[in-house]
């Protein structure tokens, strides 16, 4: 079953008298439960391509299909409705609130869905036990390692039982051995739980990790090619 459809997309950014085909009629699917990387140099239309995945712009023109719903032209409000409820996010800086522990962190995607506090703590403990955080939860950003933070991240983005989670260089600010904890943790991840995991990445080693490496160059693919692993 397609979790991703993207059919003939295109962005075009204009600058004054100046038009960027930052994507032109980029077309890929993406299964429910793989792992894919998506590479390429700065400029290559990968992140731009992300932001669309994501639901955090639209596309000049083409169609993206998310669990076969057309999202490529909904408005604002029903986007921020389908990132909620279909999308998970975890960046390179984390994204924590620095005064806030673990678990609010963790709760901060439910605070609009008119759940009680228990409910929103009991959900936000449940994700923070997943990634193997039970007894951190009120600690605050400060007082966690590089990698426990980018676990309360990971948490946060699997809170609302989202089936995508979209990680833009996840391990960029962490050092090589968190690095393999991370990667590790998200291919048991995508292995046990069925989580479609796109990732973002320059690095080959962190690639490795998937079952899917898609080349970006000048805002069309150039290659996509499965990955056999263990």
């Amino acid at each position: 079953m397609a979790m991703i459809e993207a059919v003939e997309i295109s962005k075009i950014y204009s600058m004054g008298d100046i038009s960027v085909n930052a994507l032109e009629r980029v077309s890929l699917t993406i299964e429910k439960g793989e792992f894919v990387a998506i590479m390429g140099p700065s400029g290559s239309g990968k992140s731009t391509f992300m932001n669309i995945l994501g639901c955090l712009d639209k596309p000049t023109s083409g169609r993206y299909l998310l669990e076969d719903i057309d999202v490529s032209h909904l408005k604002r409000d029903e986007l921020a409705d389908i990132r909620k409820k279909k999308i998970g996010f975890v960046f390179q800086g984390f994204n924590l609130l620095p005064r806030t522990s673990a678990i609010e962190n963790v709760e901060l995607p439910m605070l609009y869905d008119g759940l009680s506090l228990k409910d929103r703590r009991q959900k936000a403990m449940v994700a923070l036990k997943l990634v193997g955080l039970e007894g951190r939860e009120h600690h605050h950003p400060n007082q966690l390692s590089g990698g426990q933070q980018q676990r309360v991240a990971i948490a946060r983005a699997l809170v609302n039982t989202a089936p995508v989670i979209l990680a833009d260089e996840p391990t960029g600010n962490l050092d090589t051995k968190t690095s393999v904890e991370i990667m590790e943790f998200l291919t048991k991840l995508n292995k046990e739980s069925g989580i479609t995991i796109i990732l973002i990445t320059h690095e080959h080693d962190i690639a490795a990790y998937s079952r899917r490496i898609i080349r970006f160059l000048d805002g069309r693919i150039i290659s996509d090619e499965p990955r056999k692993r263990p």
